[in-house]
């Protein structure tokens, strides 16, 4: 029997209200996730991808309790988030960590290296002052910085040092888990190269799993064992890096992967693109009486607009996709 999942999210669904258009007008709504599941085993790594506004920061958000779902469970070793009180919570953050996007925003710069790197270890009330700073200084050296620099104060780095320093903070509680939502996309691309290569490297001696949401293909393919297609708050395709950006089967995914330079050069290029559906087409499929992919699917037939798509299918072992017409590449 294989080991339950480190991570598991089940129907997970957030909807955000909207401020009004008018006084006495109801509030509109968005739906940013809607029944989205996944499984994340000990020591491996879900990437997680899509455009913005697909729902992948508010999933971040949500696994790390930062928000309740409306409905749905994030279950972190067996143990369900929301269903936890204050203090539990705050015992269990220790096991799960993140990382943010911008080395230069989430580093307060009125705190030093030590104090910045020490403070999960300080919240869970462990250890005096010098043992905290020994605990920082030792995770410097760990991400390639020097015990010294715990001294300096963030305006004194780089932004490669900047996210190292942020990787330090996230490793401190030696967590099992760690939340990468973009950490490299504020990095030049030789840079990028440094943290993920560091972040690997962790992985291998440590053993933490990653949940690592970027928009940039070529990096998931280099640090992800998975990947996960968010489009509109939905799950639409699922599979290994080898199987989704050499045969994808989902438009979308396609799509992606034609918007950008391909993540491998045998990557299948996206059908070309038709012109999109009259108005009340697209208004059938964002009232969600069809696939909300419709008005810009290749793919695209009559009952697209009429018919949801349907849940993750699978097409052959370790590939999902929720399509009506997708099938797998021979």
């Amino acid at each position: 029997m294989s080991a339950p999942p480190l991570l598991q999210v089940k129907d997970l669904a957030k909807t955000y209200r909207l401020p009004r258009e008018r006084l006495l007008a109801a509030a509109p709504s968005v739906q940013a996730l809607r029944g989205v599941d996944l499984q994340l085993q000990a020591g491996h790594s879900l990437g997680v991808v899509g455009e913005s506004g697909s729902g992948k920061s508010t999933l971040a958000r949500l696994v790390m309790a930062l928000e309740t779902p409306d409905a749905g469970q994030v279950l972190f070793d067996g143990q369900d988030l929301a269903a936890l009180h204050a203090s539990a919570l705050r015992r269990a953050r220790a096991g799960f960590q993140m990382v943010f996007q911008d080395p230069f925003g989430s580093l307060d710069p009125r705190q030093t290296v030590a104090r910045i790197v020490a403070e999960p270890l300080a919240a869970q009330g462990e250890g005096s002052r010098s043992v905290l700073h020994d605990a920082a200084a030792q995770m410097l050296e760990a991400v390639g910085l020097r015990a010294a620099d715990a001294d300096k104060y963030p305006h004194e780095f780089s932004g490669g040092q900047r996210q190292r320093i942020a990787i330090a903070r996230a490793l401190v509680t030696s967590p099992r888990l760690i939340v990468a939502d973009e950490p490299v996309s504020a990095l030049d691309v030789s840079v990028q190269a440094q943290v993920l290569n560091l972040m690997q490297d962790l992985q291998d001696r440590l053993g933490v799993a990653y949940l690592f949401i970027s928009h940039d293909l070529a990096v998931v393919d280099l640090v992800c064992d998975e990947v996960l297609v968010l489009y509109q708050g939905r799950v639409v395709e699922q599979g290994s890096p080898d199987t989704l950006f050499t045969s994808a089967a989902h438009p979308y995914t396609r799509a992606l992967m034609d918007a950008v330079p391909p993540a491998r050069p045998s990557a299948v290029a996206a059908p070309p693109r038709q012109a999109v559906m009259p108005a009340e087409a697209m208004v059938a499929a964002a009232a969600g009486t069809g696939c909300a992919f419709a008005p810009r699917c290749s793919m695209r037939q009559d009952d697209c607009w009429q018919r949801p798509p349907p849940p993750l299918r699978a097409l052959v072992a370790g590939h999902a996709v929720a399509c009506h017409h997708a099938e797998p590449r021979v």
